[in-house]
């Protein structure tokens, strides 16, 4: 059983089911909700490097603050801790990256179909998140 769990949270209705998920799948383990907030590709093409960590305005942390703490509503309703964190970056890479940095047991996130062949079943972070993570994904649909 895992004992760390990280939840890629974005308060989407797919999200709100990933963590739903997570507190009655795992209902012994730590879990942590996870914003990232997106740093565009066009910004990507002039940084370079494995520990990018943007710093990000007041605004876009304030907004993640606010999708954190929907998560932090729904696990008053299942009476369950949760931690937060706040990441910036490219949202599939800081998914995987934060799991194996940190120890995480399991990542949850939810399912974004998508009108591509290759994203059809997974949304496109999903599916890289799954290609990559080194520790077990759950994706909720």
């Amino acid at each position: 059983m895992a004992d760390r769990v990280l939840v890629a949270y974005d308060a989407t209705p797919l999200a709100d089911d990933a963590l739903e998920f997570a507190f009655e799948r795992f209902p012994d383990a730590e879990l942590t909700a996870l914003y990232v907030v997106e740093i565009p590709d066009s910004h990507w093409a002039i940084l370079e490097g494995p520990e990018i960590r943007l710093p990000i305005t007041e605004r876009a942390h304030d907004h993640a603050t606010e999708v954190l703490e929907g998560a932090v509503e729904l696990a008053a309703e299942y009476d369950r801790g949760l931690t937060t964190e706040i990441e910036t970056g490219k949202p599939d890479q800081r998914i995987v990256d934060l799991a194996a940095d940190e120890g995480y047991d399991a990542i949850v996130l939810g399912s974004h179909g998508r009108s591509r062949v290759s994203s059809a079943l997974l949304g496109s972070v999903a599916e890289r998140v799954v290609r990559q993570s080194p520790v077990p994904v759950a994706v909720v649909r």
